[in-house]
């Protein structure tokens, strides 16, 4: 009878026991997730053109803020930009979105284009625009008046880095395009088979006369190496998303340049786990948040429906981004799946908020 008191009784404490731990581990998961949300950020990489009513709540409840980043796309009219409606966006919401301008290379053979655009980068930071964004024209669009594709580190540009750097204004630097757009397209899990199926004039693979990838990135990697003192953002992981260890090559060779992975989670995550997170560890001081969301039509043009799913599929996308990056979790992203990073909390403030405060001097 005893012996049978004595099991019955740690049984019982077992059970209790059990309880208590099942009780601790929801606690547990509880914190951390209002650790995570408590978490400050900035979204480096931003393109909301368009506005929304539920925009400016949407970024609160992320305790979220943006960076608008204009594109100068030039088409048989002019260029056209997003600078008016993102300058409208941040007098409407000044303590949410900051603003960044951009620099194109249409005009370039013009004796005063370097003064001009200095002109009107000047007007625009007096604006409020705290980095300049120059893109994938320089490279594999825009051509001189000779024919040829303005790369990146052409002499006739220097005079704008140099305002720049007197200037203490950064750039973000989207130069190239993943090496994949200089292969055939033919697997659907391809991370960027959606975007070169809907903007075959970037798939470079069927416009022979592009560069090639090895050319663009030896010219960009050139002008980092002949303007050291200007601080860069290398946007999608500087075109070199495939390959981490390019990443971090460049990182150690170049200390002016910073990262930030908009629209390549997905090749990220069809790479070693680990790898990546030894990466975040190393370089966790230069590695920002950004995600190349946005909008891309006018609200009037949405039903209230399309309202709707566009921000859940918006809510859906930044949780999908923090699972990966927060947690173990398996993630399936563009045709890729593997098991996020588990980001330290440390690392995790850094790349969301701090590191971008630091680069913008938003402090």
């Amino acid at each position: 009878m005893r012996n049978t008191i004595v099991f019955l009784t740690a049984v019982i404490s077992l059970l209790a026991c059990k309880s208590d731990k099942k009780h601790m581990s929801s606690e547990n998961a509880t914190k951390v997730a209002i650790e995570q949300q408590s978490i400050k950020k900035i979204d480096v990489h931003a393109h909301y053109k368009y506005e929304r009513d539920y925009l400016a709540d949407f970024f609160k409840k992320w305790n979220m803020q943006g960076v608008l980043v204009d594109v100068s796309i030039a088409d048989s009219v002019g260029v056209n930009r997003s600078w008016n409606e993102y300058l409208d966006h941040v007098k409407a919401e000044p303590n949410l979105f900051y603003l960044c301008s951009s620099l194109i290379g249409v005009g370039i053979d013009n004796p005063d284009f370097a003064q001009k655009s200095i002109e009107r980068l000047e007007q625009e930071i007096h604006s409020g625009a705290r980095m300049v964004k120059v893109w994938k024209n320089f490279g594999m669009v825009t051509k001189d008046a000779s024919g040829n594709f303005i790369q990146i580190d052409d002499a006739r540009l220097q005079p704008i880095w140099d305002f720049l750097k007197e200037r203490k204004i950064p750039v973000m630097a989207h130069i190239g395009e993943p090496v994949q757009a200089w292969r055939p397209l033919d697997d659907p899990n391809n991370p960027h088979y959606g975007y070169y199926t809907d903007h075959p004039e970037y798939h470079a693979y069927k416009h022979p006369e592009i560069p090639t990838y090895e050319t663009i990135i030896t010219a960009r990697d050139k002008w980092i190496a002949n303007n050291p003192d200007l601080k860069i953002l290398c946007a999608h992981l500087g075109s070199m998303s495939h390959d981490v260890d390019m990443v971090a090559e460049r990182l150690d060779k170049f200390p002016n340049i910073y990262v930030e992975p908009a629209a390549r989670f997905g090749d990220l995550v069809g790479q070693d786990s680990d790898k990546l997170r030894a990466l975040f560890e190393k370089y966790q001081d230069r590695i920002l948040f950004g995600t190349d969301y946005g909008t891309s039509s006018p609200q009037s043009e949405k039903t209230t429906e399309e309202l709707k799913a566009e921000e859940q599929n918006l809510e859906e996308s930044y949780s999908r981004l923090w699972t990966y990056l927060s947690t173990s979790d398996s993630v399936a992203l563009r045709g890729q799946k593997n098991k996020g990073l588990a980001l330290s909390e440390q690392i995790l403030n850094k790349f969301y908020y701090q590191n971008a405060a630091d680069f913008l001097k938003l402090n």
